[in-house]
């Protein structure tokens, strides 16, 4: 008999709604557990999804649960938040006063339930959070990890293929470094099908393009989405499916994640963004590229902003 893929949610708001979504319609997983402290709107979701599995080519269910129900989950996505703070703000620690102590309201009920699967973050401060998410839970190193810059990443190769003409899946990018207005594009670690960013500039001017307003523009998309509707669904929801999907078929994929540094890149104690082999036991490597001299510094200073925002957890 084969086993069933189970998926929990934890926050069903407009984030938590477009994963569980996206994990139903893709198929990605065959049982899916709905946590939301609002019983009422977590009712509704439930409603609305199995409205929607009636015609859908696969089978999936959807309940809802507490959180002791999740310990037989093999992945767990965390999207508890209050975006609402982000108004009049284009800082993600606004979130952190809310969102820290959401989690630790509920982390330690998480590890009762017996929980020993793949917990994905995407509560902002996401690297903040998926630390705090990592010491609550106790579980093996890698089995915890953030969205953090994988969404970044997909702005960034979207622009560069606008740019360029280049079909996005033929181009390897990562944003890296903070969650936040800190991160960077290692520009040294851009190819197109293997041929370097710096090698292709130099016989075509497509490739010479303002690199430093495709990074702005890549930081600030999320601001743009928001802008408009004051609140983020799609991307982020099909980032977290994906990663998803990765664990819950080992495929040693290469991701930008919120991954914990233990000596890589020569710092450790912190979650930041950094390219990552995600399988089944999470992030199982984190890639260390090749990154320039002054990448390096830029890379340094994104760890010592994270670090100057952990210390606002003194105070909550």
């Amino acid at each position: 008999m084969m086993k069933t893929r189970k998926v929990g949610v934890i926050g069903l708001g407009h984030v938590g709604a477009h994963v569980a979504y996206s994990l139903a319609v893709q198929g990605i997983c065959d049982e899916l557990v709905l946590v939301d402290m609002n019983s009422e709107k977590c009712n509704s979701e439930r409603q609305d999804l199995a409205d929607a599995a009636a015609y859908l080519p696969h089978r999936v269910t959807v309940s809802m649960g507490d959180f002791a129900d999740l310990g037989d989950c093999d992945v767990i996505v965390n999207s508890v938040g209050k975006i609402d703070l982000l108004r009049g703000t284009h800082d993600r620690l606004t979130e952190m006063d809310f969102t820290i102590p959401a989690v630790r309201s509920y982390v330690e009920k998480v590890k009762a339930s017996g929980f020993n699967g793949v917990l994905v973050n995407i509560t902002n401060p996401c690297d903040i959070v998926t630390r705090e998410l990592a010491l609550g839970l106790g579980l093996p190193k890698g089995r915890v990890f953030g969205t953090g810059t994988g969404l970044d990443t997909s702005r960034l190769l979207s622009a560069l293929s606008r740019q360029t003409g280049i079909d996005h899946k033929s181009i390897t990018a990562y944003m890296m470094g903070e969650h936040g207005a800190s991160q960077f594009a290692p520009w040294s670690a851009v190819s197109f099908r293997g041929m370097p960013l710096d090698e292709w500039a130099k016989t075509d001017e497509r490739f010479r393009f303002d690199r430093e307003a495709l990074k702005k523009e890549s930081i600030g998309g999320g601001w743009v989405t928001f802008a408009g509707k004051f609140c983020t669904e799609y991307g982020i929801a099909t980032t977290a499916a994906r990663m998803v999907h990765i664990v819950l078929h080992d495929e040693k994929a290469v991701m930008p994640a919120s991954a914990e540094l233990n000596g890589e890149y020569g710092e450790s104690g912190l979650f930041i963004g950094v390219p990552c082999v995600i399988g089944k036991n999470g992030v199982e490597q984190v890639v260390e590229l090749p990154l320039t001299e002054s990448e390096k510094v830029e890379f340094h200073q994104c760890c010592e902003d994270v670090r100057h925002n952990m210390e606002h957890l003194k105070e909550i």
